[in-house]
């Protein structure tokens, strides 16, 4: 009988050794982090194993994005944005994780879901119900080189202008040396250049929609918008811009060869990290440029956030995970393992913004990250009114793929391919085309 007991008990820890979970997630340096962190999560819980799928961004979202819609099951643990969560919540796509906190009530003490900023926990609550957890949240920002800066004998002001940024850069601009004086995302995709594109045309004062779901592609501040972006990325940016994304651009900037960059806040910590940046110490930061229509938009919203799909089999495994990794414990771990408070997940916490440590090392932009994230209101985007929410998206089903078409027209534009004019109208026929084969127009 005994030995019946031991073998019973052999056998069910053989199963929970055996439970293994699958994590699709995004190449970028925060999450590279969370994987090499792995080791410690299954210390605490050596009955998980972790899987990872580490993709570039535009194919983890065609990645998930089928998975999920098939019902495959190939994902335990989803990494999507703030755009994606109310929709895939919606089509009952993601576990609601409300339910999972009243079920382990010893996890949500200690991980303090008040705790996280309101703004990102309202952007992924839908129905009252919590169906993400952010792992971190970014609006936009500019990133200068003070050292480059200096030499020019130019000084950045907290809240420039689109026209001052493009004049820095006619100044800092050396390509020779390996200079130059802007790097902007040109990678086509609805997250890489629609996603800045989308915030310039916002300060332009121009609008993906109207009030009837018109596409305005092809009004004047559409127009001006892209000229302004084509010409100071051929004037003064890196060559091949429109094969630099996030990360492409991160590297150029973090070995000193942009003068400035305008990109997502969440890099601020990146380049204050000794291990990743060549200009930690002349690494300046500011307000994103604002065009000449509004200010309004010109700081994009956005978070990356851990879920759970609907059609996992490990959901307690996996609700452990996701905890474990958004909660104040891996952020006190992660600033232990870099050296730095600086270079923990920004954007998701109070208690990381009141934390000394955090106010000491990230002092220099922990402020303008957490102004412009509660700047930024998804609700109201754009100078005119407009029937979506979303700063540098449209909040429809449709945007993934009409973003990504756009891009790669926008793309065209730069490159030379295709006019600026050819550009707007291709981008402008496609959003119509969406509009009315959604049911959006009446």
């Amino acid at each position: 009988m005994r030995r019946l007991a031991l073998l019973g008990l052999a056998l069910c820890a053989s199963a929970q050794a055996a439970t293994t979970i699958t994590i699709a997630t995004v190449n970028n340096p925060d999450m590279v982090t969370m994987q090499r962190l792995t080791p410690e999560f299954t210390k605490k819980y050596p009955d998980i194993n972790v899987k990872w799928v580490v993709l570039p961004e535009n194919e983890l979202r065609q990645k998930v994005t089928l998975d999920v819609a098939s019902n495959a099951g190939s994902y335990d643990i989803l990494t999507i944005g703030s755009y994606e969560v109310p929709i895939w919540a919606r089509n009952g796509w993601l576990d609601p994780l409300t339910p999972l906190f009243q079920k382990n009530p010893n996890i949500a003490a200690s991980y303090r879901v008040n705790d996280l900023l309101p703004a990102v926990r309202s952007a992924l609550t839908v129905n009252n119900q919590l169906y993400a957890v952010p792992f971190y949240a970014e609006s936009s920002m500019t990133f200068y080189n003070k050292d480059l800066f200096g030499k020019a004998g130019l000084t950045m002001p907290q809240n420039p202008t689109w026209q001052q940024v493009q004049g820095f850069a006619s100044k800092i601009h050396n390509p020779s040396q390996g200079v130059y004086g802007i790097c902007l995302r040109g990678l086509p995709g609805w997250g890489e250049n629609m996603a800045f594109i989308t915030t310039m045309v916002n300060t332009f004062g121009g609008r993906w929609f109207d009030q009837n779901w018109q596409a305005q592609l092809n009004t004047p501040a559409w127009k001006n918008a892209l000229t302004f972006y084509v010409d100071t990325l051929k004037k003064y940016g890196p060559p091949g811009a429109t094969s630099n994304g996030f990360t492409e651009n991160l590297t150029l900037m973090s070995q000193g060869k942009c003068g400035m960059w305008v990109d997502a806040t969440v890099a601020a910590g990146f380049l204050s990290d000794p291990a990743s940046s060549k200009i930690v110490k002349s690494v300046g930061f500011a307000n994103a440029p604002v065009g000449p229509g509004t200010p309004r938009g010109s700081n994009w919203f956005w978070s990356w956030n851990l879920a759970i799909p609907r059609s996992t089999k490990n959901e307690d495994a996996a609700f452990r995970f996701l905890t474990w990794a958004t909660s104040p414990e891996y952020i006190g771990l992660v600033a232990r393992t870099k050296g730095t408070w600086a270079a923990v997940p920004p954007g998701t916490r109070t208690s990381t913004y009141n934390n000394p440590n955090y106010k000491r090392a990230a002092g220099a932009f922990s402020g303008l990250v957490l102004s412009a994230i509660n700047r930024a209101d998804v609700t109201r985007p754009t100078k005119d009114p407009v029937p979506y929410t979303g700063i540098q998206y449209v909040s429809i089903p449709q945007f993934q793929a009409l973003g990504t078409q756009v891009g790669q027209y926008m793309a065209g534009a730069l490159s030379g391919q295709t006019s600026v004019d050819q550009a707007l109208k291709q981008g402008q026929d496609a959003a119509n085309r969406v509009a009315k084969e959604g049911g959006f127009q009446k």
